[in-house]
């Protein structure tokens, strides 16, 4: 399983989460993690309640997000 692009810690494996973004092929999602960081949660707190996860994950997982949010969003029109 390789990472996505040039995020190599987020993976997709319809296999593992329905496919969602996970961290390092964990069942994991990127929005959970991202979801701990909104509501306030600090890193060292989701390292220490996730030992799974180490720092650099916390990281790609916003850069990863900062990517999807910069894409280019087209609007159809209803026919």
């Amino acid at each position: 399983m390789s990472g996505v692009g040039s995020h190599p810690r987020i993976t997709i494996d319809p296999n593992i989460m329905g496919g969602k973004p996970c961290i390092r092929g964990l069942r994991f999602p990127v929005s959970r993690l991202l979801g701990l960081l909104a509501s306030g949660e600090s890193e060292k707190e989701i390292l220490s309640n996730h030992p799974d996860l180490q720092q650099e994950d916390i990281r790609s997982a916003i850069a990863f997000a900062a990517a999807l949010a910069d894409d280019r969003v087209i609007f159809l029109k209803s026919a």
